[in-house]
């Protein structure tokens, strides 16, 4: 597929999409050849990367670049550039939220009076999981 040409415009716009922190120097200064941001990823690895001043259209080189997205972005053009023109965050292997967990006397009364196994249990969500036991008080079953 061919994309747009790379900017400084367009490397900063994916740090907001995504979510980057803008950082400031060693000396507590933002700098003046660079906006620095850092991402923070869910394997503990912090991404750092460096958009040049002034923030405008100019364009990358090619070199320049792969440099960029491979070592700074972690990312590739099939993934950056849907994320500049679409807003769609990359894949950054962040775990699924757990479920809500089931009360434990809950789960003991499935298993040990309703006679679920435990398999079956760990498929029911909360609700589902009252309105079995429900289900077992009233109809006996």
């Amino acid at each position: 597929m061919t994309w747009p040409q790379p900017t400084r415009e367009r490397h900063e716009q994916f740090c907001k999409v995504e979510g980057w922190d803008r950082v400031r120097d060693a000396r507590g200064r933002t700098g003046t050849h660079h906006i620095t941001y850092e991402f923070g990823l869910p394997d503990g690895r912090i991404l750092r990367t460096r958009v040049s001043h002034p923030v405008d259209r100019t364009a990358y080189g090619a070199s320049m670049w792969a440099h960029v997205l491979r070592d700074q972005l972690d990312v590739t053009e099939d993934v950056f550039w849907p994320c500049v023109l679409d807003g769609q965050l990359p894949d950054r292997g962040a775990p699924e939220p757990p479920r809500e967990a089931l009360p434990v006397d809950l789960v003991f009364m499935l298993i040990n009076r309703v006679g679920l196994t435990e398999g079956q249990v760990a498929e029911l969500d909360k609700a589902q999981a009252i309105a079995r036991l429900q289900q077992f008080w009233t109809e006996g079953r």
